[in-house]
């Protein structure tokens, strides 16, 4: 068992904590309300410069012989189980901490008791900063991994690694590029923080989200037909299209109700007087067509590998279907809830949850 492996993880946690700290940073208001003073809480947003810093330092070290380009990928169980160690330390420390709430022990270690913990001085948000381990520490697997692929088969690579590891890479660097969208979505206004989002960034979203390289990267090249390659590529930028857009439209309409979306795409929405519910462009295609876009971008990147008879990994797309389903229903359920009336009729304009014509 290798301890540097078990440990890295929390190495690199660390770093990231302290990057986040002492880069400078956006300063900017949130959707969600503090219930203490009733203002918008407050987001230090630095994510992508601190993920490119992370890459960097990962990269120095490899090119000084501090550590194997692959790294990661050999040691990759023992940092799995660091990780795991690592997820359930923060649970308990972020759950106990906090009251109690009526739920039980058990439902408030799962879920969570606070819903937006900030730290050192609110310069850390909670939940931010979880998105961005897991993120930065997924982009470090991937590019690890794929340096093992490379050093595994120097004279036959497969393309298809590196349109994987691109494409996830583009995904990772923009999420991060377009934080502040993110506090306008489910998470921020429907989740607490607790092993279901603590363990989910700091174990499930760096070490399952790669399952299809973690698979694949010690097979050789399959000579994927480049029109297939190129398949999976235009298949993933439209799911990416479909997820980014109706996110920044949902963005623009909650900051200014009647701005044109890009300039072009005039808002229509339903409204009872008190609330408003946007119904055109992405919005009027789907309730939750951002979660199509999810779904597509997780093909995808299962199809650039080459092995679509492998089970693996088409793990990814699957959770995503295990994922955003329920958490669908769960979200017409609150907004049934909240909106009464209005929301029936927005069901009625709008009939299809995720897929347009399908369901």
């Amino acid at each position: 068992m290798s301890i540097a492996g078990f440990f890295a993880p929390a190495i690199v946690v660390a770093l990231i904590t302290l990057l986040h700290l002492i880069v400078p940073a956006r300063s900017v208001d949130g959707y969600v309300i503090d219930p203490a003073t009733q203002k918008p809480f407050r987001y230090r947003l630095n994510g992508l410069i601190v993920y490119a810093l992370t890459i960097a330092l990962w990269a120095l070290a490899c090119f000084s012989h501090l550590l194997a380009w692959d790294f990661f990928w050999t040691t990759r169980w023992e940092g799995l189980a660091g990780a795991c160690v690592l997820g359930l330390i923060f649970t308990l420390a972020v759950v106990l901490t906090a009251p109690p709430t009526a739920k039980g022990l058990l439902a408030d270690l799962f879920l969570g008791r606070a819903a937006n913990p900030q730290w050192f001085a609110k310069r850390i948000d909670a939940k931010m900063w979880l998105y961005l381990v897991g993120a930065t520490m997924l982009g470090l697997n991937l590019a690890s991994f794929a340096m093992h692929h490379r050093l595994a088969f120097p004279y036959d690579p497969s393309p298809g690694v590196t349109l994987y590891v691109a494409l996830f890479t583009f995904f990772l660097a923009e999420y991060l590029f377009f934080e502040r969208v993110h506090l306008y979505t489910y998470d921020f206004f429907a989740e607490r923080v607790g092993f279901k989002l603590g363990w989910g960034c700091l174990v499930f979203y760096p070490y399952f989200y790669g399952i299809g390289l973690w698979a694949v990267a010690d097979l050789p090249n399959p000579h994927t037909p480049t029109p297939m390659l190129a398949a999976a590529a235009i298949l993933f930028f439209l799911g990416w299209s479909l997820a980014r857009g109706a996110n920044m439209q949902k963005y623009a309409f909650k900051r200014d109700p009647d701005a044109k979306f890009l300039g072009l795409i005039a808002p229509e929405a339903l409204s009872d007087g008190k609330n408003k519910l946007l119904v055109s462009g992405f919005w009027g295609a789907a309730r939750h067509i951002n979660y199509l876009g999810e779904l597509l971008m997780a093909t995808g990147l299962t199809l650039a590998l080459g092995y679509p008879g492998h089970l693996a990994p088409w793990l990814y797309p699957l959770y995503y279907v295990a994922l955003l389903i329920p958490r669908q229903i769960d979200d017409d359920r609150r907004c049934a809830a909240k909106y009464g009336a209005l929301w029936q009729d927005y069901v009625k304009r709008v009939p299809y949850r995720i897929v347009p014509g399908v369901y």
